[in-house]
């Protein structure tokens, strides 16, 4: 049976999470994983604390392919080298910005002046610094970002025949 990892960064992640999961996976050694739940509100890993319960946790089942995305994926020469294929969906700056603030504002209760002076002190230096880099790691860099029906629909193609060994 041919196994497929296939990965593409966004903005939510299953992280470093798991390189033995991923490992034993390729290796033929299949077996369930669970992966923590994040909190859109706080963008950190929700856990059990004295003052809030738990939020449940995400249950992956064996699969011939596993989609891995996040960030900072391709920053982590490890991950990478369990990798089959690489894809990187590039969004424009604007884009990436504006999302960013209509959800800070939205979900987090955040001023437009926090969103903006944190996106120009931190956000942006770090993307350009690690994540922007990292492209160089992936095997197809689809522009436009979910706006590109070509690229989608090749990307579909692929992940079709690595499922279904056609």
């Amino acid at each position: 049976m041919r196994s497929a990892t296939i990965a593409s960064p966004s903005s939510t992640t299953i992280g470093t999470t798991r390189i033995g999961t991923i490992s034993g996976s390729k290796s033929g050694r299949r077996s369930t994983t669970t992966i923590p739940t994040r909190s859109r509100r706080t963008s950190s890993s929700v856990t059990s604390t004295s003052c809030a319960p738990a939020a449940p946790s995400k249950t992956i089942e064996p699969r011939r392919a596993l989609i891995v995305e996040g960030i900072l994926i391709y920053t982590d020469a490890a991950l990478r080298k369990l990798m089959d294929v690489k894809v990187y969906v590039d969004t424009d700056d604007d884009t990436r910005f504006i999302r960013r603030l209509r959800r800070d504002i939205s979900e987090r209760g955040r001023t437009v002046e926090s969103v903006i002076e944190q996106y120009m002190s931190t956000v942006k230096p770090m993307h350009l610094e690690f994540v922007e880099p990292s492209k160089r790691y992936a095997d197809i860099i689809v522009p436009l970002g979910g706006h590109n029906l070509v690229a989608i629909d090749m990307l579909l193609t692929l992940i079709r025949s690595l499922t279904t060994g056609t």
